[in-house]
């Protein structure tokens, strides 16, 4: 079918008309939306005001619409309102899993499982590693027999990548996707892991290639809008967000978001320290795992926090000697490491004073102790863009992050009041802010 040809009104009402909702009839309905046209504004539009068009469907058909849509909340009141069975278990599972309440969804695919619906068991496993069992997602995986499949692949990376093990994640989903070209799932996570770590040219293109699928990943049309924003541009970054706006007019990320790209033409940056800075993190956002350690400095390394090559850089020898149990020989293996990299402890005092970064002495809020300003970023909950700024700074801890300005953090490329905002609120709830302007 030609996508001009293919009206909208005709996908609902052939959804309207299938016997029963199944996993092969909703395949089916996202096939058919995939060929109209402008597919998100006109879908929002019909299910959203609920005319006369769509007023028909039953409570699991109209459930299964806003699914597609991320309105989670309403999807759930319509599956709840539906006959119960196994497919209305796994779609409230989908929603669950979308509003990141892991226990909830986990029970739902529970259910669906028990009921019969084995489609439910890789997305019961992944519930599981993202409420952060992974010893239990792992066992799962091995009962479910699913070696060989796109899903097992993918499930193998997903659980590579929660364990902090990158490059296996990526050859995982990689292999995923060779055995199911754009599978859904392993398309969106190799895109944010590339988005992550700087391949901005292959993250874009993955996440192009994950919302063109429905269900959408919202994040996936917020992270691609942060990239094309990126790269100047602008106008295309701006009709992702309203694609996630029009589905869901109270998103409040997309719309702090929509105002940030609105408002970008008037950022300014220095293209010159950008350059810098982003060439001094290729090899300072090496991690220390890379590297052949004994298991003593390995240890001392881990418990001081220090996770990256920018991490030693920012120690001094005096500061790694004066660590408990790391003595010369340790010293002298990092020495070794830093000099085959060009680097040396305490270099980036000089390189910050450099690039204009310098850092201010620690100093904590009263009432916060060192173990809470020692808490790993790679622990808290940012969104890609913030997370991308703290890698840049080097920040490894949330104690690192407070001893940064506003006016330190505004100056930087593309960085605005949104990712500032949720800075602040990540810092206020370990009882912490920005240090104050000088």
């Amino acid at each position: 079918m030609e996508q001009e040809t293919v009206n909208i009104i005709d996908v609902i009402e052939a959804w309207n008309q299938a016997d029963s909702v199944t996993l092969d009839s909703f395949r089916q309905f996202v096939a058919n939306l995939g060929e109209v046209h402008d597919v998100t504004d006109k879908f929002a539009t019909h299910v959203g005001s609920m005319d006369d068009d769509v007023k028909g469907l039953d409570a699991m058909k109209l459930g299964v619409c806003e699914l597609i849509l991320c309105r989670y909340a309403k999807a759930i009141e319509s599956f709840k309102a539906s006959t119960d069975n196994k497919e209305r278990q796994y779609f409230l599972g989908l929603c669950y899993q979308g509003q990141r309440d892991f226990a909830a969804a986990a029970d739902a695919f529970d259910k669906a499982l028990v009921k019969g619906l084995v489609e439910a068991a890789p997305r019961q496993i992944e519930t599981l590693a993202f409420s952060g069992d992974l010893a239990g997602a792992a066992k799962a995986l091995k009962v479910a027999k699913l070696d060989g499949t796109a899903d097992g692949a993918y499930l193998d990376g997903l659980l590579a990548e929660l364990d902090r093990d990158v490059d296996k994640a990526v050859a995982c989903y990689d292999a995923a996707r060779e055995i199911q070209p754009s599978h859904p799932e392993a398309t969106f996570r190799l895109a944010y892991n590339l988005d992550l770590y700087g391949d901005d040219e292959e993250a874009i293109s993955l996440y192009y290639e994950s919302v063109e699928q429905r269900p959408v990943y919202s994040e996936a049309l917020l992270n691609l809008a942060i990239l094309l924003e990126d790269a100047g541009q602008n106008e295309d970054a701006l009709h992702l967000l309203t694609q996630v706006l029009t589905a869901n007019p109270n998103h409040v990320r997309a719309k702090l978001y929509f105002r940030d790209v609105e408002s970008s033409d008037d950022m300014y940056y220095d293209e010159d320290q950008a350059r810098r800075v982003a060439k001094r993190n290729a090899v300072l956002d090496i991690p220390v795992t890379d590297f052949e350690l004994s298991v003593r400095a390995r240890n001392c390394l881990r418990k001081m926090n220090i996770l990256s090559l920018g991490d030693l850089v920012r120690t001094t020898e005096a500061e790694l000697l004066g660590y408990k149990n790391f003595g010369e020989t340790s010293l002298k293996e990092i020495k070794e490491i830093l000099s085959a990299k060009g680097l040396r402890l305490g270099q980036a005092l000089e390189e910050d004073s450099e690039l204009g970064l310098s850092p201010a002495p620690m100093t904590l809020p009263e009432g916060v102790d060192e173990g809470i300003a020692a808490t790993p970023i790679s622990q808290i909950e940012f969104s890609v863009r913030a997370r991308r700024v703290l890698e840049q700074l080097n920040c490894a801890t949330i104690g690192e992050l407070a001893q940064k300005s506003e006016a330190e953090l505004m100056s930087m490329k593309n960085f605005g009041q949104t990712s500032l905002n949720e800075m602040r609120d990540r810092l206020a709830d370990y009882g912490m802010k920005f240090r104050d302007s000088v």
